[in-house]
Protein backbone atom coordinates (compact mmCIF):
# COMPACT_ATOMS: atom_id res chain seq x y z
CA UNK A 1 0.00 0.00 0.00
CA UNK A 2 1.09 3.47 -1.44
CA UNK A 3 2.01 6.31 1.09
CA UNK A 4 -0.22 9.19 0.39
CA UNK A 5 0.30 12.48 -0.03
CA UNK A 6 -1.04 15.70 -2.14
CA UNK A 7 2.14 16.70 -3.09
CA UNK A 8 5.68 15.15 -3.67
CA UNK A 9 9.04 16.43 -4.30
CA UNK A 10 11.58 14.85 -5.96
CA UNK A 11 14.93 16.47 -5.07
CA UNK A 12 15.79 18.08 -1.81
CA UNK A 13 18.10 21.26 -3.28
CA UNK A 14 17.17 24.90 -3.40
CA UNK A 15 13.95 24.44 -5.73
CA UNK A 16 12.92 21.17 -4.23
CA UNK A 17 12.86 22.18 -0.59
CA UNK A 18 11.42 25.37 -0.98
CA UNK A 19 8.40 24.31 -3.30
CA UNK A 20 8.15 21.62 -0.48
CA UNK A 21 7.94 24.05 2.35
CA UNK A 22 5.78 26.05 0.67
CA UNK A 23 3.16 23.57 -0.35
CA UNK A 24 3.11 22.38 2.99
CA UNK A 25 2.54 26.22 4.59
CA UNK A 26 -0.53 26.14 1.68
CA UNK A 27 -1.97 23.17 3.43
CA UNK A 28 -1.14 20.20 1.53
CA UNK A 29 0.29 16.83 3.38
CA UNK A 30 3.85 16.78 1.27
CA UNK A 31 6.77 14.16 0.98
CA UNK A 32 10.09 15.54 0.05
CA UNK A 33 12.80 12.94 -1.40
CA UNK A 34 16.46 13.54 -1.68
CA UNK A 35 18.96 10.56 -2.08
CA UNK A 36 22.21 12.99 -1.34
CA UNK A 37 24.56 11.36 1.79
CA UNK A 38 26.74 12.90 3.90
CA UNK A 39 30.07 10.95 4.70
CA UNK A 40 28.38 9.13 7.47
CA UNK A 41 25.79 8.29 4.91
CA UNK A 42 23.40 10.05 7.10
CA UNK A 43 20.85 12.40 4.78
CA UNK A 44 22.26 15.84 3.29
CA UNK A 45 19.58 18.25 2.17
CA UNK A 46 20.62 21.36 0.15
CA UNK A 47 21.54 19.60 -3.34
CA UNK A 48 24.50 20.79 -5.15
CA UNK A 49 23.88 24.18 -4.03
CA UNK A 50 24.66 23.41 -0.15
CA UNK A 51 26.55 20.33 -0.67
CA UNK A 52 29.51 21.17 -3.89
CA UNK A 53 28.06 24.56 -4.91
CA UNK A 54 27.48 27.86 -3.88
CA UNK A 55 27.97 27.30 -0.20
CA UNK A 56 31.03 25.53 0.02
CA UNK A 57 32.11 27.80 -2.44
CA UNK A 58 31.55 30.99 -0.71
CA UNK A 59 33.69 29.14 2.57
CA UNK A 60 36.53 28.92 0.59
CA UNK A 61 36.44 32.32 -1.07
CA UNK A 62 36.50 33.82 1.92
CA UNK A 63 38.95 31.95 3.85
CA UNK A 64 41.42 32.48 0.79
CA UNK A 65 40.01 35.93 1.16
CA UNK A 66 41.28 36.20 4.94
CA UNK A 67 44.74 34.39 4.05
CA UNK A 68 45.02 37.44 1.02
CA UNK A 69 44.19 39.98 2.94
CA UNK A 70 46.96 38.94 5.86
CA UNK A 71 50.00 38.82 3.32
CA UNK A 72 49.07 41.65 1.24
CA UNK A 73 46.75 44.26 2.58
CA UNK A 74 47.16 44.06 6.12
CA UNK A 75 50.52 46.49 6.35
CA UNK A 76 48.62 49.07 4.85
CA UNK A 77 46.41 48.90 8.01
CA UNK A 78 49.61 49.51 10.52
CA UNK A 79 48.91 45.63 10.99
CA UNK A 80 52.22 43.28 11.25
CA UNK A 81 51.79 39.76 10.01
CA UNK A 82 54.51 37.72 9.46
CA UNK A 83 54.90 34.19 8.82
CA UNK A 84 51.38 33.75 8.06
CA UNK A 85 50.45 30.12 6.64
CA UNK A 86 47.42 28.22 5.61
CA UNK A 87 45.92 25.34 6.62
CA UNK A 88 44.19 24.28 3.98
CA UNK A 89 42.97 20.96 5.79
CA UNK A 90 41.51 23.47 8.37
CA UNK A 91 40.24 25.53 5.99
CA UNK A 92 37.96 22.60 4.02
CA UNK A 93 36.80 21.36 7.36
CA UNK A 94 35.31 24.25 8.00
CA UNK A 95 34.05 24.20 4.72
CA UNK A 96 32.46 21.01 5.72
CA UNK A 97 31.16 22.61 8.62
CA UNK A 98 29.52 25.24 7.06
CA UNK A 99 27.93 22.60 4.78
CA UNK A 100 26.53 20.88 7.53
CA UNK A 101 24.70 23.80 9.06
CA UNK A 102 22.97 24.28 6.14
CA UNK A 103 22.20 20.43 5.49
CA UNK A 104 20.73 20.18 9.23
CA UNK A 105 18.99 23.60 9.00
CA UNK A 106 17.03 22.61 6.03
CA UNK A 107 16.43 19.42 7.47
CA UNK A 108 15.16 21.24 10.61
CA UNK A 109 12.53 23.12 8.36
CA UNK A 110 11.27 20.58 6.47
CA UNK A 111 10.44 18.96 10.04
CA UNK A 112 8.67 22.37 11.23
CA UNK A 113 6.91 22.84 8.32
CA UNK A 114 5.66 19.08 8.37
CA UNK A 115 7.22 17.94 5.56
CA UNK A 116 8.07 13.81 5.44
CA UNK A 117 11.18 13.57 4.23
CA UNK A 118 12.67 10.31 2.47
CA UNK A 119 16.10 9.72 1.66
CA UNK A 120 16.60 7.98 -1.27
CA UNK A 121 16.12 8.14 -5.04
CA UNK A 122 12.92 8.87 -6.45
CA UNK A 123 11.83 7.28 -9.39
CA UNK A 124 8.78 7.23 -11.45
CA UNK A 125 6.45 4.15 -11.57
CA UNK A 126 2.96 4.54 -13.22
CA UNK A 127 0.55 6.95 -13.55
CA UNK A 128 -2.45 6.08 -11.02
CA UNK A 129 -5.78 6.95 -10.35
CA UNK A 130 -5.67 10.68 -9.24
CA UNK A 131 -2.06 10.96 -9.34
CA UNK A 132 1.16 8.66 -9.64
CA UNK A 133 3.17 6.15 -7.80
CA UNK A 134 6.36 6.96 -7.01
CA UNK A 135 9.15 4.71 -5.64
CA UNK A 136 11.73 5.66 -3.28
CA UNK A 137 15.20 3.50 -3.40
CA UNK A 138 17.40 3.87 -0.28
CA UNK A 139 18.02 2.07 2.81
CA UNK A 140 14.80 0.80 2.23
CA UNK A 141 12.17 0.66 -0.28
CA UNK A 142 9.04 3.30 -0.04
CA UNK A 143 5.87 3.28 -2.04
CA UNK A 144 4.56 6.86 -2.45
CA UNK A 145 1.38 8.04 -4.03
CA UNK A 146 0.94 11.59 -4.62
CA UNK A 147 -1.70 13.54 -6.77
CA UNK A 148 1.08 16.21 -7.66
CA UNK A 149 4.77 15.68 -8.59
CA UNK A 150 7.78 18.23 -8.53
CA UNK A 151 10.66 17.70 -10.33
CA UNK A 152 13.84 19.43 -8.84
CA UNK A 153 16.46 17.18 -9.32
CA UNK A 154 18.83 19.75 -10.56
CA UNK A 155 22.25 19.00 -12.50
CA UNK A 156 25.32 18.11 -13.39
CA UNK A 157 29.02 19.35 -14.10
CA UNK A 158 29.22 18.68 -17.71
CA UNK A 159 32.63 16.54 -18.23
CA UNK A 160 34.99 17.06 -21.17
CA UNK A 161 34.56 14.22 -24.04
CA UNK A 162 37.12 11.25 -23.38
CA UNK A 163 38.24 13.16 -20.01
CA UNK A 164 35.55 12.08 -17.51
CA UNK A 165 36.08 13.23 -14.21
CA UNK A 166 38.01 11.54 -11.23
CA UNK A 167 37.78 13.77 -9.12
CA UNK A 168 41.71 12.93 -8.48
CA UNK A 169 43.03 15.12 -11.30
CA UNK A 170 40.28 16.12 -13.68
CA UNK A 171 38.12 17.57 -10.84
CA UNK A 172 34.40 18.87 -11.60
CA UNK A 173 33.41 21.91 -8.89
CA UNK A 174 32.83 18.31 -6.54
CA UNK A 175 36.25 17.81 -6.56
CA UNK A 176 37.85 21.21 -6.92
CA UNK A 177 35.84 22.06 -3.35
CA UNK A 178 37.33 18.78 -1.87
CA UNK A 179 41.60 19.62 -2.52
CA UNK A 180 43.50 18.75 0.01
CA UNK A 181 46.68 20.98 -0.61
CA UNK A 182 47.84 23.80 -2.40
CA UNK A 183 48.42 22.19 -6.28
CA UNK A 184 51.40 23.87 -7.68
CA UNK A 185 49.93 23.86 -10.90
CA UNK A 186 46.17 24.51 -11.89
CA UNK A 187 44.61 24.31 -15.00
CA UNK A 188 40.88 25.43 -15.70
CA UNK A 189 39.08 24.67 -18.74
CA UNK A 190 35.95 27.04 -19.18
CA UNK A 191 35.80 30.69 -17.70
CA UNK A 192 32.13 30.81 -16.39
CA UNK A 193 31.08 31.52 -12.91
CA UNK A 194 32.72 28.25 -11.37
CA UNK A 195 36.01 28.38 -12.81
CA UNK A 196 36.41 31.67 -12.08
CA UNK A 197 35.54 31.35 -8.07
CA UNK A 198 37.58 28.47 -7.77
CA UNK A 199 40.83 29.26 -9.73
CA UNK A 200 40.46 33.25 -7.99
CA UNK A 201 40.50 30.89 -4.18
CA UNK A 202 43.75 28.44 -5.30
CA UNK A 203 45.36 31.34 -6.74
CA UNK A 204 45.09 33.27 -3.54
CA UNK A 205 46.89 30.17 -1.44
CA UNK A 206 49.95 30.18 -4.32
CA UNK A 207 48.46 28.04 -7.01
CA UNK A 208 49.77 29.33 -10.87
CA UNK A 209 46.87 29.30 -12.32
CA UNK A 210 45.56 28.70 -16.29
CA UNK A 211 42.21 28.99 -17.36
CA UNK A 212 41.54 28.13 -21.23
CA UNK A 213 38.19 29.19 -22.49
CA UNK A 214 37.07 28.01 -25.57
CA UNK A 215 35.29 31.63 -26.72
CA UNK A 216 36.51 34.26 -28.26
CA UNK A 217 35.28 36.72 -25.59
CA UNK A 218 35.95 37.26 -22.05
CA UNK A 219 32.19 36.39 -19.53
CA UNK A 220 30.67 35.98 -23.16
CA UNK A 221 26.52 37.13 -20.98
CA UNK A 222 28.48 39.94 -18.98
CA UNK A 223 28.09 43.43 -20.02
CA UNK A 224 30.96 44.06 -22.18
CA UNK A 225 32.45 47.30 -20.26
CA UNK A 226 32.00 45.08 -16.46
CA UNK A 227 34.43 42.25 -18.55
CA UNK A 228 36.81 44.12 -19.86
CA UNK A 229 37.62 45.51 -16.55
CA UNK A 230 37.37 42.05 -15.19
CA UNK A 231 39.62 40.94 -17.24
CA UNK A 232 42.00 43.55 -16.40
CA UNK A 233 41.69 42.78 -12.57
CA UNK A 234 42.18 38.94 -12.70
CA UNK A 235 45.09 39.38 -14.78
CA UNK A 236 46.63 41.59 -12.18
CA UNK A 237 45.98 39.36 -9.73
CA UNK A 238 47.93 36.38 -11.91
CA UNK A 239 45.61 34.45 -13.52
CA UNK A 240 46.26 33.62 -16.48
CA UNK A 241 43.55 33.38 -19.07
CA UNK A 242 43.72 32.45 -22.36
CA UNK A 243 40.73 32.96 -25.01
CA UNK A 244 39.93 31.53 -28.53
CA UNK A 245 40.89 27.83 -27.74
CA UNK A 246 40.50 24.38 -28.68
CA UNK A 247 41.62 21.90 -26.62
CA UNK A 248 42.52 18.71 -28.03
CA UNK A 249 44.07 15.13 -26.09
CA UNK A 250 44.66 15.37 -22.09
CA UNK A 251 47.11 12.95 -20.91
CA UNK A 252 48.75 11.22 -17.88
CA UNK A 253 51.69 12.93 -16.95
CA UNK A 254 54.38 11.50 -14.13
CA UNK A 255 53.10 13.74 -11.61
CA UNK A 256 49.85 15.60 -13.60
CA UNK A 257 48.39 15.88 -16.16
CA UNK A 258 49.66 17.32 -19.69
CA UNK A 259 46.76 19.07 -21.61
CA UNK A 260 47.04 19.69 -25.59
CA UNK A 261 45.74 22.58 -26.99
CA UNK A 262 45.47 25.35 -29.90
CA UNK A 263 45.59 28.75 -28.78
CA UNK A 264 43.64 31.19 -30.65
CA UNK A 265 46.31 31.97 -33.29
CA UNK A 266 46.62 28.47 -34.31
CA UNK A 267 49.47 27.74 -32.72
CA UNK A 268 50.03 23.82 -31.20
CA UNK A 269 50.83 24.43 -27.17
CA UNK A 270 50.74 22.50 -24.16
CA UNK A 271 49.76 22.67 -20.42
CA UNK A 272 50.97 20.97 -17.68
CA UNK A 273 49.48 21.09 -14.46
CA UNK A 274 49.06 18.76 -11.21
CA UNK A 275 45.12 19.22 -11.46
CA UNK A 276 42.80 19.94 -13.64
CA UNK A 277 39.62 21.73 -12.80
CA UNK A 278 36.50 21.79 -15.76
CA UNK A 279 33.77 24.21 -16.00
CA UNK A 280 32.43 23.82 -19.02
CA UNK A 281 28.71 24.11 -17.88
CA UNK A 282 25.99 21.58 -16.56
CA UNK A 283 23.21 19.09 -17.58
CA UNK A 284 19.94 18.65 -16.24
CA UNK A 285 20.07 15.35 -14.23
CA UNK A 286 17.45 12.69 -15.21
CA UNK A 287 19.33 9.96 -14.79
CA UNK A 288 17.13 6.90 -12.68
CA UNK A 289 14.12 9.54 -12.63
CA UNK A 290 12.33 6.59 -15.09
CA UNK A 291 10.86 9.52 -17.13
CA UNK A 292 9.43 6.74 -19.98
CA UNK A 293 7.46 4.93 -17.40
CA UNK A 294 5.04 8.05 -17.46
CA UNK A 295 5.77 9.37 -20.63
CA UNK A 296 7.07 12.33 -19.23
CA UNK A 297 8.54 14.60 -22.21
CA UNK A 298 12.40 15.60 -22.48
CA UNK A 299 14.42 17.87 -24.81
CA UNK A 300 17.34 16.90 -26.69
CA UNK A 301 19.80 17.70 -23.61
CA UNK A 302 17.94 15.81 -21.59
CA UNK A 303 15.89 19.09 -19.65
CA UNK A 304 12.03 18.49 -18.56
CA UNK A 305 9.88 20.17 -21.18
CA UNK A 306 7.82 22.76 -19.36
CA UNK A 307 5.40 25.73 -20.29
CA UNK A 308 5.78 28.96 -18.75
CA UNK A 309 4.05 27.84 -15.77
CA UNK A 310 6.84 24.89 -14.66
CA UNK A 311 4.08 22.69 -16.22
CA UNK A 312 4.99 19.59 -17.98
CA UNK A 313 3.27 17.57 -21.00
CA UNK A 314 1.59 14.93 -17.57
CA UNK A 315 -1.45 16.37 -16.07
CA UNK A 316 -0.67 17.23 -12.06
CA UNK A 317 3.76 16.95 -13.00
CA UNK A 318 5.87 20.05 -12.76
CA UNK A 319 9.61 20.99 -12.83
CA UNK A 320 11.43 23.49 -11.45
CA UNK A 321 15.35 24.66 -11.49
CA UNK A 322 18.14 22.92 -13.24
CA UNK A 323 16.31 20.36 -14.64
CA UNK A 324 14.01 22.63 -16.70
CA UNK A 325 15.09 25.44 -19.38
CA UNK A 326 16.01 29.06 -17.74
CA UNK A 327 19.62 30.43 -16.04
CA UNK A 328 20.52 27.46 -13.60
CA UNK A 329 20.23 29.65 -10.35
CA UNK A 330 19.45 28.54 -6.65
CA UNK A 331 17.31 31.52 -6.47
CA UNK A 332 15.51 30.85 -9.98
CA UNK A 333 14.69 27.45 -8.81
CA UNK A 334 13.38 28.69 -5.36
CA UNK A 335 10.86 31.11 -6.88
CA UNK A 336 9.88 28.37 -9.10
CA UNK A 337 9.26 26.05 -6.59
CA UNK A 338 7.38 28.74 -4.43
CA UNK A 339 5.12 30.02 -7.78
CA UNK A 340 4.25 26.19 -8.62
CA UNK A 341 3.61 25.35 -5.09
CA UNK A 342 1.19 28.39 -5.39
CA UNK A 343 -0.01 27.43 -9.02
CA UNK A 344 -1.21 23.89 -7.28
CA UNK A 345 -2.93 25.71 -4.68
CA UNK A 346 -4.92 27.58 -7.56
CA UNK A 347 -2.95 30.88 -6.66
CA UNK A 348 -1.61 33.14 -9.14
CA UNK A 349 2.39 32.62 -8.44
CA UNK A 350 4.79 34.88 -10.81
CA UNK A 351 8.81 34.61 -11.90
CA UNK A 352 10.00 37.11 -13.77
CA UNK A 353 12.88 35.85 -15.48
CA UNK A 354 13.88 39.24 -16.88
CA UNK A 355 14.77 40.66 -12.70
CA UNK A 356 16.97 37.40 -12.09
CA UNK A 357 19.53 38.98 -10.39
CA UNK A 358 23.62 36.69 -11.38
CA UNK A 359 26.15 37.00 -8.94
CA UNK A 360 30.11 36.09 -9.64
CA UNK A 361 32.03 35.86 -6.11
CA UNK A 362 35.35 36.90 -7.13
CA UNK A 363 37.11 39.58 -6.06
CA UNK A 364 35.66 42.46 -7.40
CA UNK A 365 32.38 40.74 -7.65
CA UNK A 366 30.47 41.15 -10.20
CA UNK A 367 26.44 40.87 -10.44
CA UNK A 368 24.05 42.39 -12.95
CA UNK A 369 20.44 41.89 -13.65
CA UNK A 370 18.70 43.29 -16.88
CA UNK A 371 19.86 43.42 -20.19
CA UNK A 372 23.29 44.13 -21.08
CA UNK A 373 24.27 46.90 -23.37
CA UNK A 374 25.26 44.80 -26.06
CA UNK A 375 21.36 43.34 -25.72
CA UNK A 376 19.99 46.53 -25.96
CA UNK A 377 21.91 47.12 -29.25
CA UNK A 378 21.36 43.85 -30.68
CA UNK A 379 17.78 43.98 -30.01
CA UNK A 380 17.82 47.83 -31.27
CA UNK A 381 16.59 49.71 -28.52
CA UNK A 382 17.22 53.57 -27.44
CA UNK A 383 19.08 53.80 -23.97
CA UNK A 384 20.97 55.79 -21.68
CA UNK A 385 23.76 55.00 -20.19
CA UNK A 386 25.24 56.23 -16.76
CA UNK A 387 28.21 55.02 -14.81
CA UNK A 388 30.21 55.78 -11.51
CA UNK A 389 33.61 54.65 -10.42
CA UNK A 390 34.31 52.96 -7.01
CA UNK A 391 37.19 54.99 -7.32
CA UNK A 392 35.60 58.16 -6.05
CA UNK A 393 33.24 56.31 -3.12
CA UNK A 394 34.09 56.91 0.24
CA UNK A 395 33.23 53.95 2.02
CA UNK A 396 35.19 52.05 -0.98
CA UNK A 397 38.25 54.20 -0.16
CA UNK A 398 38.19 53.38 3.25
CA UNK A 399 37.85 49.69 2.50
CA UNK A 400 41.08 49.69 0.53
CA UNK A 401 39.00 48.57 -2.55
CA UNK A 402 38.10 50.98 -5.31
CA UNK A 403 38.49 48.87 -8.04
CA UNK A 404 35.57 48.97 -10.39
CA UNK A 405 32.04 50.77 -10.78
CA UNK A 406 28.17 50.71 -10.95
CA UNK A 407 26.28 51.22 -14.67
CA UNK A 408 22.49 51.55 -14.92
CA UNK A 409 20.81 51.41 -18.41
CA UNK A 410 17.76 53.07 -18.87
CA UNK A 411 15.11 53.36 -21.32
CA UNK A 412 15.99 56.52 -23.73
CA UNK A 413 12.47 58.11 -24.06
CA UNK A 414 10.86 56.89 -20.71
CA UNK A 415 14.33 56.44 -18.06
CA UNK A 416 12.93 53.03 -17.26
CA UNK A 417 15.60 50.56 -15.67
CA UNK A 418 16.51 48.07 -18.53
CA UNK A 419 19.56 46.81 -16.48
CA UNK A 420 22.16 47.39 -13.86
CA UNK A 421 25.87 45.73 -13.81
CA UNK A 422 28.13 46.32 -11.40
CA UNK A 423 32.09 44.96 -10.82
CA UNK A 424 33.31 46.35 -7.30
CA UNK A 425 32.88 45.53 -3.21
CA UNK A 426 30.08 43.93 -2.00
CA UNK A 427 28.75 44.01 -5.55
CA UNK A 428 26.30 40.58 -4.55
CA UNK A 429 25.14 42.85 -2.10
CA UNK A 430 24.39 46.20 -4.04
CA UNK A 431 22.69 44.65 -7.01
CA UNK A 432 19.11 43.33 -4.33
CA UNK A 433 18.02 47.37 -5.32
CA UNK A 434 18.61 47.32 -9.13
CA UNK A 435 16.09 44.13 -8.49
CA UNK A 436 13.75 46.00 -6.94
CA UNK A 437 13.87 49.14 -8.72
CA UNK A 438 12.90 46.82 -11.83
CA UNK A 439 10.47 44.91 -10.48
CA UNK A 440 8.49 47.86 -9.51
CA UNK A 441 9.37 49.22 -13.20
CA UNK A 442 11.48 52.07 -11.69
CA UNK A 443 13.55 54.74 -13.54
CA UNK A 444 17.02 55.81 -13.07
CA UNK A 445 15.45 59.44 -11.77
CA UNK A 446 13.69 57.40 -9.11
CA UNK A 447 17.19 55.91 -7.68
CA UNK A 448 18.71 58.97 -8.04
CA UNK A 449 16.27 60.85 -6.30
CA UNK A 450 16.25 58.76 -3.62
CA UNK A 451 18.33 59.65 -0.14
CA UNK A 452 21.30 56.80 0.73
CA UNK A 453 23.21 56.72 3.44
CA UNK A 454 26.67 57.98 3.83
CA UNK A 455 29.16 56.88 3.57
CA UNK A 456 28.41 53.67 2.06
CA UNK A 457 28.92 51.88 -1.32
CA UNK A 458 25.41 52.23 -1.91
CA UNK A 459 25.67 55.95 -2.67
CA UNK A 460 27.45 54.75 -6.13
CA UNK A 461 24.33 53.26 -7.01
CA UNK A 462 22.40 56.60 -6.88
CA UNK A 463 25.87 58.03 -8.22
CA UNK A 464 25.26 55.71 -11.46
CA UNK A 465 21.56 56.83 -11.59
CA UNK A 466 22.22 60.67 -12.00
CA UNK A 467 25.01 59.50 -14.29
CA UNK A 468 22.29 58.86 -16.51
CA UNK A 469 20.80 62.24 -16.59
CA UNK A 470 24.55 63.43 -16.67
CA UNK A 471 25.08 64.88 -13.26
CA UNK A 472 26.38 63.27 -10.62
CA UNK A 473 27.68 64.56 -7.88
CA UNK A 474 31.06 63.03 -6.62
CA UNK A 475 33.03 62.20 -10.26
Amino acid sequence: MSKQFDVIVIGGGPGGYIAAIRAAQLGFTVACIDEWKNDKGGPALGGTCTNIGCIPSKALLQSSEHFHHANHHFAEHGITATGVTMDVGKMVARKNTVVKQNNDGIQYLLKKNKVTFFHGRGSFVKAADGGYVINVAGATEDSLMGKHIIVATGSNARALPGAPFDEERILSNDGALRLGAVPKKLGLIGSGVIGLEMGSVWKRLGSEVTILEGLPTFLGAVDEQVAKEAFKAFTKQGLKIELGVKVGEITAAKKGLSIAYTNAKGEAQTLDVDKLIVSIGRVPNTIGLNSEAVGLKLDERGAIVVDGDCKTNLPGVWAVGDVVRGPMLAHKAEEEGVAVAERIAGQHGHVNFNTIPWVIYTSPEIAWVGRTEQQLKTDGVAYKAGSFPFLANGRARALGDTTGFVKFLADATTDEILGVHIIGPMASELIAEAVVAMEFKASAEDIARICHAHPSLSEATKEAALAVDKRTLNF
